[in-house]
């Protein structure tokens, strides 16, 4: 074995292991998107009518507003 076939297989392993710790990354962020649009759901499937009317929006918005936490139904542009 060379010092270069050494070098090239552990610089091939560090590739390797920084896209398998990048695809983790990307479906556990993307894991903890989907349980914060579950938890949004829940919170707002739970409030009355009234407290929907209040907030403005209504109960078939619900799906649409937690899919979409950035964009408000309003027009106006909430921070992420």
């Amino acid at each position: 074995m060379s010092t270069t076939y050494i070098a090239t297989g552990w610089n091939g392993r560090r590739a390797s292991a920084r896209r398998v710790v990048s695809f983790l990354k990307r479906h556990w962020e993307t894991f903890q998107e989907r349980r914060k649009r579950e938890r949004l759901c829940a919170v707002l499937s739970d409030l009355s009518d009234s407290e929907l009317t209040d907030i403005g929006i209504s109960r078939g918005e619900i799906d649409y507003i937690a899919s979409n936490r950035a964009i408000d139904p309003r027009g106006v542009v909430c921070p992420p």
